[in-house]
């Protein structure tokens, strides 16, 4: 009874307050917190078990309160302090940012020894996408053709991973293309994330890092460290071009 008085009193304060200055900004993210405490007393956190598994991501529950984070199922700031949380594969989620992928979100990082999908507990049921370390294990190789588009109609106009509907006009979700696999994905299973493309690398030696989905951004942390590419093989051509390539060999 009292955190409900407290948020209809902040309610009360917010629309007394002048828009968009400092104080109302204040009292918005103190109205978040006093209905996310309410949240979590309705749901105890106590009752929830330390590992959960779920479509072969073996997530444990977060000791961590003070580092924020954001669910990569509802793309929404995980509260430690008030929310329960998982992360998958184990790890605090607070190592040093990766050499091999600097462009990555640092709150968001990923590193080459674990799948690190985080997600409130209460968006554990929701999970859709597989861990990609399992994907790594049972098929470690690299999309060698760059950027293989087929068109947002072959797939029924729906987000690649959890399908939801996308266009390319934003309605009711804007669509957003990875330059690694070549398909579309809404913004909650695109972010942005920045990764440089193997298949660019090794045909045009572009090392450029593009906008890539978070499966995407995952499975490339991965295997980065893995020697899968024989590049005699795949291009020897690159040779004649690249001297430090021709030191190498």
């Amino acid at each position: 009874p009292q955190l409900r008085r407290a948020i209809e009193e902040c309610k009360r304060v917010i629309l007394a307050l002048p828009e968009h200055s400092e104080r109302q900004k204040d009292a918005v993210v103190r109205l978040i917190h006093l209905r996310l405490k309410l949240q979590e007393l309705k749901d105890p956190a106590e009752d929830e078990p330390n590992i959960r598994v779920v479509l072969e991501h073996r997530f444990y529950k977060e000791k961590s309160k003070s580092v924020k984070q954001m669910c990569d199922k509802c793309s929404t700031i995980i509260w430690g302090l008030i929310q329960t949380w998982y992360t998958c594969t184990g790890g605090s989620g607070t190592s040093p940012p990766c050499p091999c992928f600097p462009h990555a979100h640092t709150d968001t990082h990923l590193c080459p020894t674990g799948c690190y999908y985080r997600c409130h507990s209460k968006c554990l049921p929701l999970v859709s996408r597989p861990c990609v370390r399992a994907q790594v294990s049972h098929q470690a190789e690299y999309q060698l053709s760059i950027c293989p588009e087929s068109g947002l109609d072959s797939q029924d106009y729906r987000c690649a991973e959890c399908r939801a509907p996308i266009s390319l006009r934003g309605v009711p979700s804007e669509a957003r293309q990875c330059d690694y696999t070549g398909l579309y994905y809404c913004s909650s299973c695109h972010w942005n994330d920045l990764a440089v493309v193997p298949a660019r690398a090794i045909h045009n030696w572009d090392f450029e890092p593009r906008k890539v989905s978070r499966c995407s951004m995952r499975y490339l942390a991965l295997m980065v460290s893995r020697p899968v590419l024989k590049l005699r093989e795949i291009n020897p051509l690159l040779f004649n071009y690249v001297e430090e390539l021709v030191e190498i060999r």
